[in-house]
């Protein structure tokens, strides 16, 4: 891990301060956003070690948010939250050049998050 940084994109936003004060009680930096256009425009070359993208968004969809900080940083990781029911295979169909694995369905305790997160950085 480099810096602990992470990039939490949502258009709830109970969702992202629950998940921004929740992370930090680990010790992670958090950026939440509840616009993915805008979190877009605030995506730096190493900013970030993982961004937890919610899928379903109003002006572009976590995957297309992906695609495009992909393009900006292709080292962050990424974990994609969802409150729909989500099948990994028919997302692998859908994206199958994705290196993305982590999907994750909310609500989801913190502690869970915090194991996903470790585990995509490696840590």
């Amino acid at each position: 891990m480099k810096n602990n940084a992470i990039l939490v994109v949502d258009d709830e936003p109970d969702i992202t301060m629950t998940l921004k004060m929740g992370l930090q009680a680990y010790g992670f930096k958090v950026s939440i956003f509840n616009d993915p256009v805008l979190a877009l425009s605030n995506v730096k070359p190493g900013l970030y070690d993982l961004a937890l993208l919610d899928i379903r968004m109003p002006k572009m969809s976590g995957f297309e948010l992906y695609k495009e900080i992909e393009k900006i940083d292709n080292k962050v990781k990424v974990c994609f939250i969802t409150a729909f029911e989500v099948y990994y295979e028919s997302l692998r169909e859908l994206y199958p050049d994705s290196k993305v694995s982590c999907f994750i369905k909310k609500p989801v305790l913190i502690e869970k998050l915090v194991d996903h997160i470790k585990k995509e950085l490696g840590g």
